[in-house]
């Protein structure tokens, strides 16, 4: 598990400090790897309603990681994978429904434990609406100063100094800031979250061995 140094601590501190004026939800996921609590954001009120209503609903118990890239992140929510066989096709939505898009960049980004919602690609989602249940947690790596102007002349993004120093120490994915919806972040059991991007998957890149979350449930609202 990698080290947070107290300069990127301080870092994100500051730059999220006039966010943190607000309370927030907090949510707790039980997986078979140990807690993850997650920090909604108040800034995403769509993401985040649908978010804890879901968890309300126990929606989110007995379903799957079900998409797990080493050093980019981890994927869940798909509802159908609840009661998933061996050998099935995970890569189909539960839901056809949607949510718009809140991107708040450079307010929110995908720095390392960023929670931000899964959606559809560009040709079949312009409007790069988010499904209503799928997420995932930012893993990433670091970039250089090099690797983040090569990200903003390809993606045609900006990154504010406060940003890249954070990409820089912490790591993380910018080259999906304004095209997902971050609505959250991990405060507790990251190291849960890098012992499931560290096992085995398949060609689909889904895990060999099921990572349940055994129950979820809001502990702050």
């Amino acid at each position: 598990m990698r080290k947070i140094v107290l300069a990127t601590a301080i870092i994100l501190l500051s730059f999220t400090a006039s966010l943190a004026q607000q309370k927030r939800s907090i949510v707790e996921f039980k997986t078979t790897k140990g807690k993850i609590l997650i920090e909604l954001y108040n800034e995403t009120p769509i993401h985040r309603d649908n978010f804890l209503k879901l968890v309300k609903e126990h929606a989110y118990d007995g379903v799957l990681f079900h998409r797990v890239i080493n050093q980019f992140m981890v994927q869940t929510g798909n509802l159908e994978t609840k009661n998933a066989v061996k050998g099935q096709d995970l890569s189909e939505d539960s839901s056809t429904c949607k949510l718009p898009a809140e991107f708040r960049f450079p307010t929110l980004f995908h720095v390392y434990g960023a929670v931000a919602a899964a959606r559809e690609g560009d040709e079949v989602n312009p409007q790069k609406e988010s499904s209503c249940s799928q997420f995932y947690i930012v893993t990433g790596k670091f970039f250089t100063d090099m690797d983040l102007d090569r990200v903003e002349e390809n993606y045609h993004i900006k990154y504010p100094k406060e940003v890249r120093e954070a990409y820089k120490l912490q790591g993380g994915t910018p080259h999906l800031d304004n095209n997902y919806t971050v609505f959250g972040h991990v405060i507790k059991g990251m190291n849960v979250v890098e012992k499931i991007q560290s096992i085995k998957t398949n060609d689909q890149n889904a895990p060999l061995k099921p990572i349940v979350i055994k129950s979820a449930r809001i502990i702050e609202e």
